[in-house]
């Protein structure tokens, strides 16, 4: 433990402070597989992650990192056994009433996307009131996508649009990228510059599709309930050794 903990401050220490990204995405993948290798129902895995949660905010918190987006429970994980779902809505009003206090004390505002009315009563209700207890911290946002896919997301986007241009309140040809991006889910929170996804996938799973246009994919072979402040800054540290062009040239980023 002692020997971890000394790579992880190593590692942090190797971080340029001036370099972190605003905002980090994670797509917290292998649950269910981190449960079967410990031949255990596939729940347990999703309970063992709410700690890896826990390591990633504060890893990000550390850094200066003012937005975590955590891809929780996509629309297409309504189609999981109805067991798994019901026992994944208890842990989650579990897991907000459990961390509720340590949020608000260490300045972390808690937001949702995604289409939250499709959720239990009692989820909606656990996060609301999480929502507006912390909703004048700001250290740190941590978002938790549920519900969620950015098909959904941009179809939304796209009727309101519609419907403003049919009422006259919108001239569709002064649509703009910032008109779109002003009615996504994620208004208000610049895009992330860095995508995390764990388990060894290398796909984006219908997550923040137009947000992550410009964003960097980090993909490790480590489990989600597995993931540690070290891979996190690991992350980081990768990121941070990338030259991010946006489309130009090296000379025209860093001219010689």
């Amino acid at each position: 433990m002692e020997k971890a903990t000394d790579i992880t401050e190593q590692l942090r220490g190797r971080i340029n402070a001036e370099r972190v990204p605003q905002h980090i995405a994670i797509i917290m993948d292998g649950n269910g597989r981190w449960a079967e290798q410990q031949g255990e129902h596939r729940v347990m895995g999703h309970a063992n992650g709410v700690r890896s949660v826990r390591e990633a905010l504060l890893a990000a918190t550390e850094i200066g990192v003012k937005y975590l987006t955590l891809y929780a429970f996509s629309t297409e994980n309504w189609k999981r056994p109805t067991a798994e779902v019901e026992a994944l809505m208890d842990l989650l009003v579990r897991t907000v009433i459990g961390e509720l206090e340590e949020l608000h004390t260490n300045g972390v505002r808690l937001n949702t996307i995604g289409d939250i009315e499709s959720l239990p009563e009692n989820c909606r209700k656990t996060l609301q009131e999480a929502i507006e207890a912390t909703k004048n911290n700001d250290r740190i946002t941590i978002t938790l996508a549920l519900s969620y896919s950015a098909r959904w997301e941009l179809v939304q986007m796209a009727q309101q649009l519609a419907t403003m241009a049919a009422q006259g309140e919108l001239d569709p040809a002064t649509i703009t990228d910032g008109t779109i991006s002003e009615h996504l889910t994620t208004a208000g929170m610049p895009d992330p510059e860095l995508l995390i996804r764990t388990s060894g996938e290398q796909r984006v799973s219908n997550f923040l599709l137009w947000q992550i246009a410009y964003a960097e994919l980090w993909f490790t072979p480590v489990l989600w309930p597995d993931f540690r402040k070290e891979h996190l800054f690991q992350a980081v540290l990768d990121y941070q050794n990338r030259e991010r062009r946006f489309g130009l040239v090296s000379e025209q980023i860093t001219p010689r």
